[in-house]
């Protein structure tokens, strides 16, 4: 079985609609949803990219069923593990049993702004396995210190904590990656139906695990329309995936989107209203060994695809499944 679940994007949305689309969410059956943690936007185009834990708050008191996480937060750079530890707590403690903490090794594009230095990789991935560890022992009560190889904590003491504690999930997109996430996380999290990332995940301690991935689609009355909106909304979807790293600001990102055309966004995005084209893409990921899909709808027309959702994706799906 496979769960489905909803993006809210916080680069698309302000804070008010995105509470607002959580709601909405919850009440056309979506299980759970995926927020976006961010700086800045991808490209200045999407125009938002409100502070996620206050959305998080406001996300709490407008729904009652919807679980919710952080797809992803970055706990390296522009945000020390131990004020993550906190907010986490914080979301969790204000929605018991619906919040996981969703982690990754982040982007130049939202981690620079500090004017710290943007790591390679491999330095990122060890970072992540220490800021990981900072979380935990914090969410262990009582005073904590460490002192790291990358952190420091004196004395710190995270009163507010909730009865149970969210699961940290690890964001992975190769190999490499998904192994790390099978060793330091509960869960996992991707945004490509890719069996080798779900067999490295498994192979390294993640089997049982749950396995999250994101699916990004472009819903309107026409695949025309859709396609225009996706290339307006979200050409990052037709870059190389190393770029989504490395680009530190929303125009270099924009002066990439020049080069990219329609046809490099639909071989990755589903465009248009046809059920059966999204019921296939999601059975790939499916196939591929995800148990959970979460949809990201790209550009504003958000209603009109919850409403599609509900009456075509949701009640229709187990029947590919």
């Amino acid at each position: 079985m496979v769960e489905l679940g909803y993006t809210l994007s916080s680069e698309e949305f302000g804070p008010n609609e995105l509470v607002n689309l959580a709601a909405r969410a919850e009440e056309v059956g979506f299980s759970f949803a995926v927020i976006s943690d961010h700086f800045h936007p991808w490209i200045s185009r999407q125009g938002n990219s409100p502070f996620v834990w206050a959305v998080i708050g406001g996300v709490s008191q407008a729904t009652s069923r919807l679980r919710l996480g952080t797809g992803v937060t970055c706990p390296l750079i522009r945000i020390h593990p131990a004020i993550v530890a906190q907010a986490a707590a914080t979301a969790a403690a204000m929605m018991p049993n619906r919040f996981f903490l969703g982690v990754g090794t982040g982007e130049n594009l939202n981690e620079h702004v500090l004017g710290d230095r943007w790591p390679p990789i491999e330095l990122r991935q060890e970072m992540l396995e220490e800021a990981v560890a900072v979380i935990r022992e914090l969410w262990q009560g009582g005073l904590q210190t460490h002192y790291g190889d990358y952190y420091v904590v004196e004395d710190a003491q995270i009163f507010t904590l909730p009865e149970q504690l969210p699961p940290i999930y690890v964001a992975a997109s190769g190999p490499s990656s998904a192994k790390l996430a099978g060793e330091l996380g509960e869960g996992l999290i991707s945004t490509a139906p890719s069996k080798e990332i779900t067999e490295s995940f498994e192979r390294a301690n993640g089997g049982g695990k749950p396995k999250y991935a994101q699916m990004t689609v472009c819903w309107a009355e026409n695949e025309a329309d859709a396609r225009k909106t996706a290339l307006e909304w979200w050409p990052l979807a037709g870059m190389p995936g190393a770029l989504n790293a490395e680009l530190p600001t929303p125009g270099h990102f924009g002066a990439v989107a020049e080069t990219i055309t329609e046809d490099d966004i639909v071989k990755e995005v589903v465009c248009g209203p046809d059920p059966q084209k999204h019921l296939e893409k999601i059975q790939s990921y499916v196939e591929a060994g995800f148990d959970h899909v979460y949809l990201h709808q790209v550009g504003p027309e958000q209603g009109g695809f919850l409403e599609f959702c509900q009456r075509q994706i949701l009640p229709a799906f187990a029947a590919v499944t």
